[in-house]
């Protein structure tokens, strides 16, 4: 069987309704028309999209909005609209060749390729964890005020419940994790209003770009690293690649059509969330020159004196539901590593309690989790290429992709992504390295 023999594939496990109403859609046996037609094919986009507003993105968008305004938001819609294309690509994969990206790199690169992709993206994976981890024990603490180490326990508890649902199907851990973006989007969506921004300041900043010294471009390539997330690039074809099986060509062709809308739907949720987080703490912090506000902690605290209790209230919540969300999502996308990579599993609570410990080290010492957030979205962004490249060639070949392999523009467009994140990571790391 080839890779893109779509009729010798057999689903995994008994289908849900919701599985079941995606299959007579494609299969032209459905009576379902406009929005409820699309409904069934939702979901992957919607669980990748969760590490796309995840607690690194708290830290760095804070960071840059308290620090330069408006300045860096133009990095936050050019990294949304880079995200869309990669997931659409990554999605794209999984229903093509019914394997995720860490299986198909290891069917063909050389096996010593393989181990170091599989090293490397388990540190990637490592760095995620930690910052989704300390946004969920960062939330904890704020709303609840008990100690950040049993904050953190506390965190690993729920994320354990939530992983445990998996046994019911995944269609239910989907659920759970879209009604966390949706608690996310509502508690920003107040935060917006509540903070009155300069909307043509907020234009500029969108459209312009526009850097201010090396500590701007840190904190640019921190916000990158936030929003394109490499270890979600394999997830989310693992989350396609047995879902919905595709029967044909034609079929395959619908169902890519159906996930691009799934990416667009709930990619530009996230980048708006994403873009009313710098707003929040542009024109709640900068524009007060509260310029020092660099940790989560101190967002959360001067956000009361400005715009009310309620406000900071929302704030703690919507960090919560972020980090509970993403770490869920995190400790998925490792078993995809590891499972794709090595062909291996470990018991998920056992990966759950290991990639914990980082964590747990930073608090116990004492260490700025907001700082320690940042320089892990900067450890992201240098994984990126890692994810990136692999997928444009594979997605761009026939052999592999057959009839959805990328047209010419596509893989143009998405060569040029990557050279771009490649050479800004290039550029910091020659800045810091020279001090300039």
């Amino acid at each position: 069987m080839t890779d893109h023999d779509f009729g010798a594939r057999v689903p995994k496990g008994r289908q849900s309704p919701a599985d079941s109403a995606a299959a007579a859609v494609l299969e032209g046996r459905s009576s379902r028309r406009g929005i409820s037609r699309i409904l069934p094919f939702l979901g992957p986009a919607f669980v990748a999209c969760v590490a796309y507003i995840d607690p690194g993105n708290f830290a760095t968008n804070i960071a840059g909005g308290a620090q330069y305004g408006y300045l860096l938001l133009w990095v936050v819609i050019a990294s949304n609209l880079t995200a869309m294309l990669v997931q659409a690509l990554s999605a794209k994969l999984g229903i093509a060749t019914g394997r995720n990206l860490a299986e198909v790199c290891r069917d063909r690169f050389p096996r010593p390729v393989v181990w170091g992709m599989w090293v490397v993206s388990e540190l990637v994976a490592m760095a995620t964890d930690l910052a989704e981890f300390l946004g969920a024990a960062l939330g904890f603490y704020l709303l609840f005020r008990i100690p950040l180490f049993i904050a953190a326990l506390l965190a690993g508890v729920v994320t354990l419940l939530i992983l445990a649902l998996e046994r019911r199907g995944f269609r239910s851990v989907e659920a759970v994790i879209t009604a966390f973006v949706g608690v996310i989007a509502v508690s920003y969506l107040i935060e917006t209003i509540l903070d009155r921004p300069d909307w043509t300041a907020v234009a500029i900043g969108a459209v312009v770009p526009r850097f201010a010294g090396t500590e701007s471009v840190l904190l640019a390539t921190g916000i990158l690293g936030a929003t394109v997330m490499p270890h979600v690039v394999f997830l989310h074809s693992a989350l396609t690649q047995h879902r919905i099986v595709p029967r044909n060509e034609a079929q395959a062709r619908l169902l890519y059509r159906f996930e691009v809308t799934d990416v667009v739907l709930a990619m530009g949720l996230a980048g708006a969330v994403n873009a009313a987080m710098l707003i929040m703490a542009a024109s709640t912090f900068y524009t007060h020159a509260l310029t020092h506000i660099a940790s989560i902690d101190e967002a959360h605290r001067t956000l009361a004196p400005l715009l009310g209790r309620a406000s900071s209230t929302i704030f703690a919540i919507s960090l919560l539901a972020s980090g509970l969300s993403s770490s869920t999502v995190g400790t998925m996308a490792g078993q995809v590593i590891m499972q794709g990579f090595l062909h291996r599993q470990i018991p998920i609570w056992i990966r759950r309690l290991v990639t914990m410990i980082p964590a747990l080290v930073v608090i116990a010492m004492g260490l700025d989790p907001t700082r320690t957030l940042v320089l892990s979205q900067v450890v992201l962004s240098f994984g990126l290429p890692f994810a990136l490249v692999p997928l444009v060639i594979f997605t761009s070949r026939r052999d592999v992709m057959g009839a959805l392999a990328n047209h010419r523009i596509t893989t143009v467009l998405a060569s040029a992504v990557t050279t771009v994140i490649i050479a800004l990571n290039v550029f910091l790391l020659f800045r810091l390295l020279t001090g300039g």
